[in-house]
């Protein structure tokens, strides 16, 4: 990846949204940048397991998990399946487990923290939404980048 997200804030300042300092890297690709793809969640990773069945095309998934640090909606199976179907990333506002194994993987990974503990599968949740967190609101077809820096949105790709 050639880019800073340090470069690209100060070019592009008046277009670039920086979510708040709040996340974790896990992962071995610590810069990662696509458009992104949004759910929404509580203590339930089906839909997340669910989206990264897909092509990923470059994507990113973001995942608004309420900011909830009761349990882990991304892990190493999970990691796997986003790398296996071309996902560049996955952000999550809430916590991963199996972080070793996730940091063994192609992939970029933000997260407020790890937890052991597995969330639920009920199924429910929403897909294609604008969310918002970390002072930043987030629609499907942002463009993402993020790096050692921080983590910044646009409404269209910089580079």
């Amino acid at each position: 990846m050639d880019f800073l997200t340090t470069d690209l804030s100060d070019a592009h300042e008046a277009e670039v949204r920086v979510l708040e300092p709040m996340f974790k890297r896990f992962g071995a690709h610590p810069r990662f940048q696509g458009p992104i793809e949004t759910l929404k969640v509580f203590e339930d990773n089906t839909l997340v397991r669910e989206v990264l069945t897909e092509p990923g095309n470059g994507r990113v998934l973001v995942v608004d998990g309420g900011g909830s640090r009761r349990c882990a909606l991304v892990g190493d199976q999970i990691g796997e399946l986003a790398v296996k179907n071309g996902w560049a990333g996955i952000v999550v506002y809430g916590c991963i487990r199996d972080s070793v194994a996730l940091d063994a993987l192609p992939l970029g990974i933000r997260a407020l923290d790890t937890h052991p503990r597995k969330s639920v599968k009920r199924g429910e949740g929403q897909r294609g939404l604008t969310i918002t967190f970390g002072g930043v609101s987030m629609s499907p077809g942002d463009w993402l980048y993020a790096d050692e820096d921080g983590v910044l949105l646009a409404d269209r790709a910089l580079i």
